[in-house]
C-alpha cells in the first residue's frame, strides 16, 4: 500500500535520526566525562552505542529508500554485504553485553577486588574479543550462505537480507544449513541469555546480606543493562532459535532487533541513569562555556527597512516552499518522470532546497520584529548542523545529477543499464550519509571552542566563520579544518563539474546541430543550478576568517535565493516539467 509506505517512510526516518542522534550523544557524553570514561561499564557502553548506530545504519537507510519503489531490488553482492554486516555487529554486541554483565557481577559480588579485576587491560581485551568473535560468527554465516545455489525464485519476503529468508530461496535441501544457523545464532542467543539470567540470579542471591539501601543502589546499576539484555535477546531467540518455517510476526521481531532496540538503548541509559544525566548536564555546561545565547545583528538596524525586508523574504520563502513542493509532487505523481534518474534526483534536490530554506528563512523573518535578535546556544548549534547537513547532501545530489548527464550523453547505449534504480537509490543514500558526516565533523569541532564573550554575531544565521571570530582561543587550526571540510570540497567538486562538462562538450563534436542542441538543453538547467550553488559556496568557505564587504549578501544568495531560483530554472527551461505540471 503506497499510502502506508509513505507513513512508514516518515516514521522510520525519524526513528533512524533519533537512533543515530541518541547513540552519538551517549558516546560524546562519556568521552567528555573522564569519570565515566574511566569506568568499565561506561567504557563498554561507548562500544554498545557505536554498535547500535552501525546496526541501524546497515538496515534502516536501505529500507527507507525502498519505500519509494514498487520493485525493491538489491544486488547479490549488496545482499551478502548486508547479511555479513548485520551479523558482525550483532555478534560483537552479544559479547559486549556479556562483558557488561560480567562487570556488574564483579562490581556487586566482589567489590573489594573490582578495580584489580576490571582493569583497563582486561576491558580492552574483552572489546578485542568482541570484535574478533563478531567477525568469526559472521564469516561462518556468510561462508555457508555463499555455498547455496540460488537459481530462482528471487523474491525475499522480508525488508532485508537475512538467513532464513535466503534459505527458503535456495535450490537445494537446506536442512543441514538450518541446523548450522541454529547452532551459530539460535543456540548462542539461548546459551548467553541463559548465562546472563543465571549471573543476575547469583547477583540477587549475593544481595541477601546487604541492607535495603545497598540492594537498591546495587540493583539500580543493573537495571539499565537488564532492560537492554531483554530487548536484545528475546527477539533474537524468536528469530533464530526456530525452524525455517516463518512465524506470523517474524519481520516484526527483526524490526524490533535491528531498528527499534538501537533506538531504545539510549533512552534506557539516559532516562534511568542518574550518572549519565548528570554527565550530560556537565558536558553541556562545559561546551557552552559562559555563553548561553548569541545575539544576531541581522541585515539592518533600520525599522522601516526591516519591515520591507520582512514582506520581501516572507514572499520569497512562500514562493520557495511552493515552487519546490510543486516540483516534488509533479515528479512523484508522474511515473514517467519519477522513473527517470534526472527527475528522481531533482525531487530530492527540491526537497533539500525546501529544507535549507526552512532552516534559515523563518528564523530571519521572525527576527525582523525584534530589536534584540537572540538565539540560544543549542538552537545556534542545531541550525549550524542542519544547514551543513542539507547543503552537504545537496552537493552529492548535484554530483549524481552531473554523472547522470555524463552517462546520458557520452554513453547513451549503456544509460539504462548504468543508471538503474539500484544505483540511483545508492547515490541518494550516499548523499544523506555524506551530508551527515560532513556536518557532524563541523559540529564536533565547533563544540570544542570556548565561547566566553562577546556574543554578538554579525550575521543573520549561525555559521562557522562568524562563530570562529567569537571563540576565546586561537582558531587558526579550526580555520584550516573548515577550509578542508567545506572550502576545498567546494573547489574540488566544482572543478570536477567543469571538467565533466568539458568532456561532454568534447564528445558532442560528432553530433549534428540538432543533436547538440537537444543534448545541451538537458544540461542547461543543471549547469545553471551548479553555478548558483557553488560560486557562493567557494566565496564563503574558500577563504580565511576575515570578512569581505558582501559576505551576508552572498549568504542570502546561497541559502535564501538559490532555493527559490532552482524551481524557476527547472520549470521555465524544461518542457517535460511544464507538460507534467499541466497534466496534474
Amino acid at each position: 500500500d503506497s499510502k502506508v509506505e509513505k507513513i512508514l517512510f516518515v516514521v522510520f526516518s525519524f526513528v533512524y535520526l533519533a537512533t543515530i542522534g541518541g547513540n552519538m550523544i551517549i558516546v560524546i557524553t562519556i568521552i567528555y566525562s573522564p569519570a565515566l570514561l574511566g569506568s568499565p561499564m561506561y567504557f563498554f557502553l561507548i562500544f554498545l552505542s557505536l554498535l547500535d548506530a552501525c546496526t541501524s545504519s546497515t538496515v534502516t537507510p536501505k529500507m527507507i529508500v525502498d519505500f519509494f519503489y514498487k520493485r525493491k531490488t538489491i544486488s547479490f553482492e549488496c545482499c551478502m554485504i548486508q547479511l555479513f554486516a548485520v551479523h558482525f555487529f550483532t555478534g560483537v554486541e552479544v559479547i559486549v553485553l556479556s562483558a557488561m554483565a560480567y562487570d556488574r557481577y564483579v562490581a556487586i559480588c566482589k567489590p573489594l577486588h573490582y578495580s584489580s579485576i576490571m582493569n583497563r587491560s582486561l576491558c580492552g581485551n574483552l572489546v578485542v574479543v568482541a570484535w574478533v568473535g563478531g567477525f568469526l560468527h559472521s564469516i561462518i554465516q556468510i561462508t555457508f550462505t555463499l555455498q547455496l545455489p540460488f537459481c530462482g525464485p528471487n523474491v525475499i519476503d522480508h525488508y532485508m537480507c537475512d538467513l532464513f529468508p535466503l534459505l527458503k530461496l535456495a535450490c537445494t535441501d537446506t536442512h543441514i544449513f538450518a541446523i548450522l544457523v541454529f547452532a551459530n545464532s539460535g543456540t548462542i542467543c539461548i546459551i548467553i541469555f541463559s548465562l546472563l539470567v543465571v549471573s543476575y540470579g547469583v547477583i540477587l542471591f549475593s544481595l541477601r546480606a546487604q541492607s535495603s539501601e545497598g540492594k537498591f543502589k546495587a540493583l539500580s546499576t543493573c537495571g539499565s543493562h537488564i532492560t537492554v539484555v531483554v530487548l536484545f535477546f528475546v527477539p533474537c531467540i524468536l528469530t533464530y532459535a526456530r525452524p525455517t518455517s516463518a512465524f506470523s510476526f517474524e519481520k516484526n521481531a527483526v524490526v524490533f532487533t535491528t531498528i527499534l532496540t538501537p533506538l531504545l538503548n539510549p533512552m534506557v541509559y539516559t532516562f534511568r541513569n542518574k550518572e549519565m544525566k548528570n554527565a550530560f548536564r556537565k558536558m553541556r555546561k562545559k561546551l557552552i562555556s559562559f555563553v548561553t545565547e548569541f545575539i544576531l545583528l541581522g541585515l539592518s538596524h533600520n525599522p522601516k527597512v526591516e519591515k520591507i525586508l520582512f514582506v520581501l523574504f516572507l514572499l520569497i520563502y512562500l514562493a520557495t516552499i511552493g515552487g519546490n513542493m510543486i516540483i516534488v509532487v509533479t515528479i512523484v505523481c508522474s511515473p514517467s518522470l519519477f522513473g527517470t534518474p534526472m527527475y528522481y534526483f531533482l525531487s530530492f534536490l527540491s526537497f533539500l532546497d525546501a529544507c535549507i530554506s526552512s532552516v534559515i528563512t523563518p528564523r530571519m523573518i521572525i527576527d525582523f520584529f525584534y530589536e534584540r535578535k537572540t538565539i540560544s546556544f543549542e538552537c545556534c548549534m542545531t541550525q549550524l548542523f542542519a544547514v551543513h547537513f542539507l547543503a552537504g547532501a545537496e552537493v552529492i545530489v548535484l554530483s549524481a545529477m552531473a554523472y547522470d548527464r555524463y552517462v546520458a550523453i557520452c554513453k547513451p547505449l549503456h544509460y539504462s543499464s548504468i543508471m538503474n534504480r539500484r544505483v540511483c537509490g545508492i547515490l541518494v543514500g550516499v548523499a544523506w550519509t555524506g551530508g551527515f558526516l560532513h556536518s557532524i565533523i563541523q559540529i564536533i569541532f565547533t563544540l570544542q571552542l570556548p565561547f566566553c564573550g562577546p556574543n554578538f554575531i554579525d550575521h543573520f544565521i549561525c555559521d562557522l566563520f562568524p562563530l570562529l571570530k567569537l571563540a576565546c582561543t586561537d582558531t587558526h587550526i579550526f580555520v584550516i579544518l573548515v577550509f578542508a571540510n567545506s572550502g576545498s570540497i567546494c573547489i574540488i567538486i566544482f572543478s570536477l563539474f567543469l571538467a565533466s562538462y568539458g568532456v561532454i562538450l568534447f564528445s558532442l563534436r560528432s553530433y549534428s546541430s540538432e543533436g547538440r542542441c537537444k543534448a545541451l538543453s538537458t544540461c542547461g538547467s543543471h549547469i545553471t543550478v551548479v553555478l548558483l550553488f557553488f560560486v557562493p559556496c567557494v566565496l564563503i568557505y574558500a577563504r580565511n576568517t576575515s570578512a569581505f564587504s558582501f559576505e551576508k549578501n552572498v549568504f542570502i544568495f546561497s541559502d535564501v535565493l538559490t532555493p527559490l531560483l532552482n524551481p524557476i530554472v527547472y520549470t521555465f527551461r524544461n518542457k517535460e516539467m511544464k507538460n507534467a505540471i499541466r497534466k496534474i
